[in-house]
C-alpha cells in the first residue's frame, strides 16, 4: 500500500477523492506514524483524500476525513457500528458498557441510563460542581505550584462521586482510581493504533504497569459495587444500575456483570476527558491574556464573588465560548473507530463487511474550510452574535446520533461552572520557557500540567495592558 495513488469518484450529489496514506512502517505499517506523531498524521492526510486508505499493522484501514461523511457514518450506526482496534481494546477493559456495547444492546442500556443526565438532574448538581470546584484551587496560594492535571482529575472525580455515585469514593479510594485511569490511558493507545498482541505479552515494565492498573481499577469497581449492594438502596447512577439487576426496575433486569461494565465506562469516560478539557482551558487562556481577561470581567459582573448558580449560567457566554473553542481546538475524545456491519459503499469506495473505518475529531476541528485559522485558539469565534454555521459534521466533540455521549450536557455544564469558579479567585500562569504541546493518548489534553498560582484582586491588575 505503498504510494500516494488518489481517484475521484463522482457521486450523486457531489465528487469524493479517494486516496492512500504515504510511507509505511515496516510490520507496524501507519501504527508508529500515528504513534510517534498522530496529530501532524491526521492533519496530513486530507490533501490525500476524502477517504484515505491506511494500515494498521496487518490491518487495512479507512480514515474519513470530510465531516460530511463523517455525519453520514455516524448517523448509519446500523452499518457502521462500534468496533474496530479502539473498540476492541476498550471491550477488554470495559466490558459491554454504554460507550463499547454494539448497536444492538446500546438502545436498552441507553433507555436504562438517560433519565440519570436528563437536564433537569444535570441543573440540579450546578450548586455542587460549584462547590467542588471552590474547594479544589481554596488552598492554592500566591507563588503555588499547581499540578493543575492532578487538581482537576480531582475535581471531576468527586464532582462524579457525589453526583452520580452518592459520595461512595472516598478520598483514598478516590486517589488510586485516578492512578489506575492515567496509567491505562496511556497504555491503551499504542495498543490501539498497533493492533497486535505479541508486543503487549512482552513483561517490559510499561506492560507490567498497564496490566498492574488495569486489574487494580477492576477490584476497586467491584470493592465499590460490594459496598453499595450492602448499604441501603440510593437515588444515584449505581442505585438505578443495583435496582436493574434485582428487578427493581421498569425495563429488563440486567446482570452483575453488566453493573461493573457500566459503573468502569463512566468512570473512564466521564472522569478523565472533563478534567482535560479543563486542564487545556486554563492552559490556552493563560496563552490569550486578551481570553482571559474576558472571562475575568464576565466573572466579576455576573457572579460578584458569588458561585454560578443554575439560572445564570446561560449568561456566562465568554466562559461558554472558551469551553467551546477548548472543545474544538484540543478535543479529549480525538480519535475513533467504527467497524462495517455489511458491505456498503462510502465516498464511490466500496468496503467489505467489517471493514474498519477512523475518524478524528481533531482532525475535523483543524480543518479550514470549516473554521478559518483553525490552529488560533479563538473562543470569540462562538459567541452568539457570532457563531458560524458550522457544517454538519464539522464540530464533533461528543459524536453524533443515537451513539452521541450521553454525558455532554452534563461535562459542558461542569466545565462551565469549574472554569467561572476557579477563574473568579485566581489566576494560573505558566512557568517560565516554551509551553510543551499534549501529546495524546487514548484522550487528548495535558496529563502533567504545572502552572503558578496568582490570587486575583481588582479588574486593573486583571487587564492585559496592565500585565
Amino acid at each position: 500500500m505503498s504510494g500516494a495513488l488518489s481517484s475521484t469518484v463522482p457521486t450523486a450529489d457531489r465528487t469524493w477523492t479517494v486516496g492512500t496514506a504515504p510511507g509505511i512502517f515496516p510490520f507496524f505499517s501507519h501504527g508508529i506514524a500515528l504513534f510517534r506523531r498522530p496529530l501532524a498524521f491526521l492533519n496530513s492526510l486530507p490533501e490525500r483524500g476524502d477517504l484515505v486508505r491506511i494500515r494498521l499493522g496487518p490491518l487495512r484501514a479507512w480514515m474519513v476525513c470530510h465531516p460530511e461523511l463523517v455525519h453520514r457514518m455516524l448517523m448509519d450506526t446500523r452499518t457502521f457500528d462500534k468496533g474496530g482496534p479502539q473498540y476492541d481494546r476498550l471491550r477488554t477493559l470495559m466490558g459491554d458498557g454504554l460507550v463499547t456495547s454494539r448497536q444492538d444492546t446500546h438502545r436498552r442500556q441507553r433507555r436504562l441510563l438517560q433519565p440519570r443526565f436528563h437536564p433537569s438532574r444535570v441543573t440540579a448538581s450546578t450548586d455542587l460542581m460549584a462547590e467542588e470546584a471552590a474547594a479544589v484551587c481554596r488552598t492554592w496560594r500566591a507563588g503555588q505550584r499547581v499540578d493543575v492535571s492532578a487538581a482537576m482529575m480531582a475535581l471531576t472525580t468527586r464532582v462524579t462521586s457525589r453526583v452520580l455515585l452518592s459520595d461512595t469514593l472516598d478520598e483514598a479510594t478516590g486517589a488510586e482510581l485516578r492512578e489506575c485511569l492515567s496509567a491505562v490511558v496511556r497504555g491503551l493507545f499504542v495498543r490501539t493504533v498497533v493492533p497486535v498482541d505479541a508486543p503487549f505479552r512482552v513483561p517490559t515494565p510499561a506492560n507490567r504497569r498497564y496490566r498492574h492498573a488495569v486489574r487494580r481499577l477492576h477490584t476497586v469497581i467491584d470493592t465499590m459495587i460490594a459496598q453499595r449492594r450492602a448499604a441501603a438502596p440510593r437515588d444515584d447512577l449505581l442505585g438505578t444500575l443495583l435496582a436493574a439487576e434485582r428487578g427493581d426496575a421498569e425495563g429488563p433486569q440486567i446482570t452483575a456483570r453488566e453493573v461493573h461494565d457500566h459503573l468502569i465506562t463512566l468512570l473512564l469516560t466521564g472522569v478523565e476527558t472533563t478534567a482535560l478539557c479543563l486542564a487545556s482551558a486554563f492552559s490556552l487562556l493563560a496563552c490569550h491574556p486578551e481570553a482571559e481577561h474576558r472571562v475575568h470581567t464576565e466573572v466579576d459582573t455576573l457572579l460578584a464573588g458569588r458561585p454560578p448558580r443554575a439560572d445564570r449560567l446561560p449568561d456566562l457566554v465568554h466562559t461558554r465560548s472558551v469551553i467551546t473553542e477548548t472543545l474544538r481546538h484540543a478535543p479529549p475524545g480525538w480519535l475513533f473507530t467504527r467497524v462495517t456491519t455489511r458491505e456498503t459503499e462510502l465516498a464511490g469506495c466500496r468496503l467489505p463487511r467489517g471493514a474498519t473505518v477512523l475518524y478524528s475529531p481533531y482532525l475535523l476541528h483543524h480543518d479550514p474550510a470549516s473554521f478559518p485559522d483553525p490552529d488560533r485558539f479563538l473562543p470569540e469565534r462562538w459567541l452568539p452574535d457570532r457563531a458560524p454555521a458550522v457544517r454538519q459534521g464539522a464540530m464533533l466533540p461528543f459524536a453524533a446520533g443515537n451513539r452521541k455521549c450521553i454525558g455532554d450536557a452534563f461535562a459542558v455544564t461542569e466545565a462551565t461552572v469549574a472554569l467561572a469558579t476557579i477563574a473568579s479567585r485566581v489566576r494560573l500562569r505558566h512557568p517560565p520557557g516554551p509551553v510543551a504541546p499534549p501529546r495524546p493518548a487514548v484522550t487528548l489534553g495535558p496529563r502533567s500540567l504545572v502552572m503558578t498560582c496568582e490570587p486575583r484582586t481588582s479588574l486593573a491588575q486583571d487587564s492585559p495592558k496592565a500585565r
